[in-house]
């Protein structure tokens, strides 16, 4: 965390932060981003009292750091600073330092990468789903960046707890490659190799052909006759679990 500067309004220190930044929208993304280390410069909130009361709650190992760190604004500050204010009335700014992806040889959780994710919240989804599950990180293709805020959002914060990046399919690291398709192998039948990365296509289009290329094998969630699909934040927690319940 870092400490406000002496005299500095609340206006000026976000303005001073969030151009670079990571927006955290929400008591929930605050309180996961500095359990995980995340440096903080600005926090604030409408009701500071009402968010310490939070935090007695829900996250009383960070009373003492969010009183420290919160500053209180009226809801009209807030409004202008925030696009779409969280109803806890808490907003923060993180600076962006993730932790790094671990190298092949170190990594034994497997990498989700998500192949040209079109869906922020289900981009956020997976970062909170594989940070849950200790999974090695999330790794995304294509345009989107997995850092927008509104994937920050979904994710609850815990981007800061799972290296999460944008790689290009030819630049994703070494190391077996399962992506998932109908056409593959069911995945009950399946063992995932230590360092696995589990690679998911897009909400409507799927595997791209450069994401299939660099496939070692192609791998089929089971799913009943004459259903089309799952979501992709739901495929990413069924491979996940069936890791978690044979290997994590």
């Amino acid at each position: 965390m870092t400490g406000e500067t002496a005299g500095e309004t609340a206006e000026s220190q976000w303005a001073r932060y969030a151009p670079e930044g990571v927006l955290l929208d929400g008591f929930h993304a605050l309180k996961h981003a500095l359990r995980f280390g995340a440096r903080v410069p600005v926090a604030l909130t409408t009701d500071r009292r009402a968010a310490l009361t939070l935090a007695e709650e829900l996250a009383p190992d960070l009373t003492g750091p969010l009183d420290a760190l919160l500053r209180e604004v009226p809801g009209t500050t807030l409004r202008t600073l925030v696009p779409r204010p969280h109803p806890t009335g808490v907003a923060a700014v993180a600076l962006r330092d993730a932790p790094a992806l671990p190298a092949a040889p170190e990594r034994e959780a497997p990498l989700v990468v998500l192949d040209n994710p079109r869906n922020l919240g289900n981009v956020g989804a997976v970062v909170r789903l594989a940070a849950g599950a200790g999974a090695g990180g999330v790794l995304t293709t294509g345009d989107v960046d997995p850092w927008h805020p509104a994937a920050v959002r979904a994710g609850a914060g815990l981007h800061f707890a799972t290296p999460v990046e944008r790689r290009t399919v030819a630049e994703l690291p070494d190391g077996p490659l399962l992506a998932f398709d109908p056409g593959g192998a069911d995945l009950r039948t399946v063992t995932l190799p230590p360092g696995a990365m589990l690679a998911f296509g897009s909400e409507r289009h799927g595997l791209s052909s450069e994401m299939r290329s660099r496939a070692d094998r192609l791998v089929a969630l089971p799913m009943r006759p004459q259903v089309s699909s799952y979501n992709l934040a739901t495929s990413v927690a069924m491979a996940l679990y069936h890791w978690m319940a044979r290997f994590g």
